[in-house]
């Protein structure tokens, strides 16, 4: 199938990106409604929609995610008049995560009520780098394109990050990751490979692994040198509001890094949440975060802040 005849409609915005990055944005046909990059993605037609409430505290949707899934429940669901306008070639969507996306079941289910023509499924569902890497092979095969030197130039750019912090002095500073408040949740799946990367050791999550959640025992005994602030979903300026309840735990103001100043808030959704391309800008603010004076990439201010600058803003 040539380029020109494809008809892609993406349910997860990290496809969503991948697609654009492999020059194929033009192919795209309808979207999830939390597809937002490149911001032109916006004029797509929106093929999904949440069952619940996401604009709650962290508690409430947590609540609210777990009920749902008690009942084994997609919060997200199709809508399949949009969907059958779009007439699409290929519906890309994933079987990682039922609170990332519509699920694989989903569009299962919605192709067997029927769309009027033959339609490609194709599932990403990435835990760690290397797997981010196959599933943009994936996709661009899906697409009759050939990624390889793409995934090059993105691995590349990852090595460099890792060569350029190979000769740097003293011990590689601890890092805790905090991916959700209420319930404390630490990250998991790629953001452990990242923080090695960047010249971090990270504490709490495991690569490959869902995120875990843990109490602030936890990370009291940790005590890292730096903790990073990334609650999936949210950009600097939600991370800023959900920051102010991270000041009220006990015992928060006692942690090193908080007297050190090195906490620090970043935009998870455009970076670290997303199993794409941006991974690659992940890991340059990770860099940044952990050794300022060998890496300025220049995302201070747009993907990461201090986070004592963010609850004073």
């Amino acid at each position: 199938m040539s380029a020109p005849e494809l008809r892609i409609v993406s349910l997860l915005p990290s496809a969503t990106e991948i697609v654009t990055a492999l020059g194929l944005g033009a192919a795209l046909v309808g979207r999830s409604h939390e597809c937002d990059w490149p911001v032109d993605v916006a004029a797509l037609p929106v093929c999904t929609r949440p069952r619940l409430a996401l604009d709650g505290s962290s508690a409430e949707i947590d609540r609210e995610v777990s009920g749902f899934a008690a009942q084994a429940l997609s919060i997200y669901e199709l809508d399949m008049d949009v969907l059958r306008a779009a007439r699409p070639t290929h519906i890309v969507t994933q079987d990682q995560c039922e609170v990332c996306a519509v699920s694989l079941q989903d569009v299962e289910a919605a192709l067997a009520e029927g769309l009027d023509d033959p339609v490609e499924t194709v599932s990403l569902s990435p835990k760690r780098l290397g797997e981010v890497w196959a599933s943009i092979r994936q996709a661009g095969r899906a697409f009759g394109m050939d990624p390889d030197d793409f995934c090059r130039s993105l691995t590349g750019r990852m090595a460099r990050i890792a060569a350029g912090g190979m000769d740097m002095p003293g011990s590689p500073p601890s890092v805790a990751t905090i991916e959700w408040s209420d319930p404390l949740m630490a990250a998991g799946n790629w953001v452990p490979e990242l923080i090695a990367i960047a010249g971090g050791t990270n504490l709490m999550g495991d690569a490959g692994e869902h995120s875990p959640k843990f109490d602030f025992a936890d990370l009291a005994a940790a005590d890292p040198d730096i903790i990073i602030f990334m609650p999936c979903g949210y950009g600097l300026e939600k991370t800023a509001t959900e920051a102010e309840g991270l000041i009220q735990i006990p015992d928060w103001a006692a942690l090193r890094a908080i007297i050190e100043g090195q906490a620090y808030a970043v935009d998870g959704n455009a970076y670290f949440n997303r199993p794409g391309p941006r991974l690659v800008e992940s890991a340059e603010i990770l860099a940044e975060i952990c050794h300022p004076d060998l890496f300025a990439f220049g995302h201070q201010g747009n993907g990461w802040r201090r986070l004592s600058d963010v609850i004073k803003s």
